[in-house]
C-alpha cells in the first residue's frame, strides 16, 4: 500500500526518488490514485497530507544519481508496473 508523504529534506525520507522523463529509464511506473482506498500496492500511489498517515516518506531528488528509486508517473492505471527487480518492491 503506497500512501506517500513527500518530505522537504532528504534526511527525513525513507525513500529518495527521482522522476525520470522516459518509461524505459524507470525502476517503477507508478499511477497516482484519487482516493486512499485505491492505494493497494506499490504501483498505486496516494499522496497523504500528514506524515502519520503515510506508509512511506518520499523525497524527490533533483538528480538521478541521488535517488535509490527512479519513477515514471503514468497516465493510465493499466500502465503501472515494476520495470525491473528492485529492493523496494513490496515495501512502499
Amino acid at each position: 500500500m503506497a500512501k506517500i508523504f513527500v518530505v522537504d529534506h532528504e534526511n527525513r525520507a525513507d525513500v529518495i526518488a527521482y522522476q525520470v522523463e522516459y518509461e524505459n529509464q524507470a525502476d517503477l511506473l507508478a499511477y497516482i490514485v484519487k482516493y486512499e482506498n485505491q492505494a493497494r500496492d506499490d504501483l498505486h500511489w496516494y499522496y497523504v497530507k500528514y506524515e502519520n498517515q503515510a506508509s512511506i516518506k518520499l523525497y524527490w531528488a533533483n538528480y538521478a544519481q541521488q535517488a535509490s528509486l527512479k519513477v515514471f508517473l503514468v497516465k493510465y492505471e493499466n500502465q503501472a508496473k515494476w520495470n525491473r527487480s528492485h529492493a523496494l518492491r513490496g515495501r512502499l
